[in-house]
C-alpha cells in the first residue's frame, strides 16, 4: 500500500555507487497482512509527523491509518504490527494505531532506546517521539521481542535478520499459500540493488547487506516475491486493488 511519495529522492542514497545527479520519485509503503485467523497485521507503520513534510518533498500523501481503508480496515482493526527498523518514515505511525501488538528485533529495542543517545552520530533516522511510543506501548505488555530468525511465533510469518540498514533490522516472509514472499523494506530499497547486485547506500555493513539480499532471495518462491521496500515498480508489477494498492501473490 502506498500512503506517499519522496520527489527528486537521490538514488545515491539507495543504491551503492549510483550517478549522484540521478534523481527519482520513491514509494513510501507499508504492507497490509490479512490472517485466516481474523488478525490484521501491518508490516511497517508509515509517517505522519510534521517535521518530515518540511524537510523532504513529500506528496500524494494519505495518513497510513487513513489509507488502509479501501480494504475495509479501520485502525482498530490492524492487531499486529511487525516492525522492520526504527526510523521515523517506517517507525512514525505507531501511536496511529493504537491497540496493536508491535514485532520488533530485540537488539533494535534495546539500542535505540538506551546506547544510540549517548552520541549524536548514532541515532540518524530515528525519532524520539517513536522510541517514547514504542517505550509506551511495552509498558502496555504490547510488545513482543524477536531474538533474531524466528519462524514459530506466527503461523505462516518469518522473521529474518536484515543486513545492518539499522542497528539489528529484519525483513518479513509471509506464506502465501504455496508460495512464500520476502517483503524486504529497507533491506533491498529498489530492484536495481538485487539485478546489479550492490548494496543500499545507507547501511552499517554493506557486506551484511549483500548477504541479507542474498538470503531473502533464496527465501522467495519466486525472484518476483522478493518485494523491495522503495521502488514505485512494485504497482507496475503486482494486480492492482484499489488507487495505491496492489495485491502480492
Amino acid at each position: 500500500m502506498r500512503f506517499a511519495t519522496l520527489a527528486n529522492f537521490p538514488v545515491a542514497s539507495l543504491v551503492a555507487g549510483a550517478d549522484r545527479e540521478r534523481r527519482m520519485d520513491i514509494a513510501m509503503m507499508v504492507w497490509v497482512l490479512k490472517g485466516n485467523n481474523g488478525r490484521v497485521a501491518l508490516v511497517d507503520s508509515g509517517f505522519h509527523r510534521e517535521q518530515y513534510f518540511r524537510q523532504f518533498t513529500v506528496r500524494d500523501f494519505v495518513k497510513p491509518s487513513d489509507a488502509i481503508a479501501p480494504l475495509g480496515v479501520k485502525p482498530e482493526d490492524v492487531t499486529d504490527i511487525f516492525l522492520t527498523h526504527m526510523h521515523w518514515d517506517h517507525a512514525g505511525g505507531i501511536d496511529l494505531f493504537p491497540w496493536s501488538r508491535i514485532w520488533i528485533q530485540k537488539d533494535e529495542y534495546d539500542y535505540y532506546t538506551s546506547d544510540a543517545w549517548q552520541s549524536t552520530r548514532t541515532h540518524g533516522g530515528i525519532d524520539a517521539d517513536d522510541v517514547l511510543e514504542i517505550v509506551k506501548r511495552n509498558t502496555r505488555g504490547l510488545v513482543s521481542f524477536v531474538r533474531g530468525d524466528d519462524e514459530t511465533s506466527l503461523s505462516g510469518i518469518g522473521f529474518g535478520v536484515g543486513g545492518k540498514h539499522t542497528w539489528q533490522s529484519q525483513f518479513v516472509t509471509v506464506q502465501l499459500g504455496e508460495k512464500a514472499a520476502v517483503l524486504a523494506s529497507d533491506n533491498m530499497y529498489l530492484y536495481e540493488n538485487l539485478d546489479t547486485r550492490k548494496p543500499i547506500a545507507q547501511t552499517l555493513d554493506a557486506v551484511s547487506n549483500l548477504r541479507t539480499q542474498d538470503r531473502m532471495k533464496s527465501l522467495a518462491s519466486e525472484a518476483r516475491l522478493l518485494v523491495p521496500g522503495h521502488d514505485p515498480a512494485v504497482f507496475d508489477r503486482f494486480p492492482k486493488v484499489a488507487d495505491g494498492i496492489v495485491r502480492i501473490q
